[in-house]
């Protein structure tokens, strides 16, 4: 269940945050107004040094998206967020050679 998994918002603040302006300056309105409310559903277990991607809705882990799959890129300051989105939800943040990610506990 969804209610399970935490706000994205609350646990990445400022990745929720960069996303959601990013996705605004790119004119995806209804993608940044999505984006305020992702789930935090799992991260990359992938081992990359460089990859801190997260999924913020289930799916099968090495399944291909299927049909009404889009990649969106947005261009943050430093290194690349591409966003998996399926039928106009965001089903995972591909998080690629940035700073570290700062939990909000981590930031107390």
């Amino acid at each position: 269940m969804e209610q399970e998994h935490p706000f994205l918002r609350d646990v990445f603040p400022d990745l929720a945050a960069e996303v959601a302006d990013l996705l605004e300056e790119e004119g995806e309105h209804d993608l940044a107004a999505h984006a305020r409310d992702l789930r935090l559903v799992g991260e990359c277990d992938c081992g990359d040094d460089f990859c801190q991607s997260l999924r913020t809705a289930p799916h099968p882990k090495g399944q291909p998206f299927g049909e009404g799959h889009r990649c969106v890129t947005l261009e943050p300051p430093t290194g690349m967020l591409v966003l998996d989105v399926v039928d106009d939800r965001i089903m995972y943040v591909e998080v690629i050679d940035r700073p570290p990610l700062r939990r909000r506990d981590a930031q107390r």
